[in-house]
């Protein structure tokens, strides 16, 4: 198939195009900036904005013919002043491109959470995100997850940071949310599975890999791989304000990322709609093992991209 990736120089972007190569797709590359990007060979770059509408338009065909699928992936991860209009406005200008465009398929990866649950900012933008992908003529996919591990989430090089610093920890009462992490080695292979099914068209999954761990057991296993034990002391009262201005205390989170992550601690994020894992058999990958990938990963990469890739409900 002939796919266009937007948030190509993101964590998971930069992650699902050597994979769409390799499966025999041809992939466009949209990127803000195209000097800074060194794409896989066979990749065709295209380098626009989705807040300027009048540059999206060469993404949508390779060599003159329309693409057939395209992937979402840009989200304002790191918030700031405006972030939900930036990402609404992203959103319009790219779902009126592609269907203009006549493509057949958008498949976009948002954030796990229920609903009917009080959601957080981030989470109820990447709602909204979804909804505007869905009033446009391409049939949307869209999959659900919560935290990715890998080198380079946002949300677990907090988790490292905390762990590798922390040998106690002072934490209020979400540390005992549940969360149903996943591998960013998942994530691509449910990416790259949702294109290849058909079935999948106009259907919304959720996405998790094996394991269902409080927070308290993600920052004490991922210590447990630093080699150190994790003591966890918690409080009765500790409000988002406060949590947030601990976590920025104690990592490199920027401010507006600190607060969101803060905030989507309060909702329970894990699977309850597995109907993904019949239509895309992956061989799920433990979180131990996941860690261990990404610590291990040879210079930690941060990513690129400007506008950067939504990876995790329990970020938003």
């Amino acid at each position: 198939m002939r796919v266009l990736v937007t948030g190509a120089t993101g964590f998971v972007g930069s992650r699902l195009v050597p994979t769409l190569l390799d499966r025999g797709h041809e992939v466009v590359a949209l990127v803000r900036d195209a000097d800074g990007y060194a794409p896989p060979a066979g990749v065709r770059v295209v380098e626009g904005d989705l807040l300027e509408p009048d540059t999206l338009s060469p993404a949508f065909e390779i060599d003159g013919d329309p693409i057939d699928a395209a992937y979402y992936l840009v989200h304002s991860m790191d918030g700031g002043p405006g972030y939900e209009e930036r990402d609404r406005n992203c959103a319009t200008n790219f779902v009126e491109a592609a269907s203009a465009a006549g493509v057949d398929r958008v498949i976009y990866l948002g954030g796990l959470g229920e609903d009917r649950e009080e959601l957080s900012e981030h989470l109820r933008s990447r709602r909204e995100v979804e909804r505007i992908l869905s009033t446009g003529g391409p049939a949307l996919t869209t999959l659900r997850a919560a935290i990715i591990i890998g080198a380079g989430s946002a949300s677990f090089e907090v988790i490292h940071g905390l762990a590798s610093r922390l040998p106690v920890m002072t934490t209020p009462k979400w540390v005992d949310t549940l969360c149903q992490p996943i591998a960013i080695d998942d994530v691509v292979g449910y990416l790259t599975g949702v294109l290849e099914a058909p079935q999948t068209r106009d259907d919304t999954f959720e996405i998790g890999g094996p394991d269902v761990l409080t927070y308290a057991e993600i920052l004490r296993q991922t210590r447990r791989q630093l080699g150190h034990r994790l003591w966890i002391v918690r409080v009765p009262v500790l409000s988002p304000e406060l949590s947030a201005k601990w976590l920025r205390l104690v990592t490199d989170v920027n401010p507006y990322l600190a607060r969101s992550l803060v905030e989507g601690l309060r909702n329970t994020v894990i699977v309850e709609d597995d109907r993904l894992r019949d239509l895309v058999p992956i061989e799920q990958t433990p979180f131990e093992v996941a860690v261990a990938r990404a610590i291990d990963r040879p210079g930690r990469d941060d990513p690129t991209d400007e506008v950067p890739i939504a990876d995790s409900g329990a970020e938003s």
